[in-house]
């Protein structure tokens, strides 16, 4: 989900901030926005561990 258009994608994400949105509000967006791209090329690169793995390596119940 890369935008080739940064710019572009930063005023979409501007443009869907409440009217008095603060510059934390606007940092957490930016934030979350990148995590989940991080997540998408990880996963797109076969870097994830299947959800049982991750139970059993700590120890949780279904």
């Amino acid at each position: 989900m890369q935008t080739d258009n940064i710019k572009e994608e930063a005023h979409r994400l501007l443009d869907k901030l409440p009217e008095h949105a603060t510059w934390e509000d606007l940092m957490y967006r930016i934030y979350v926005r990148q995590a989940i791209e991080a997540g998408i090329k990880d996963s797109d690169a076969g870097k994830t561990v299947d959800v049982q793995e991750v139970r059993e390596r700590f120890g949780l119940k279904e």
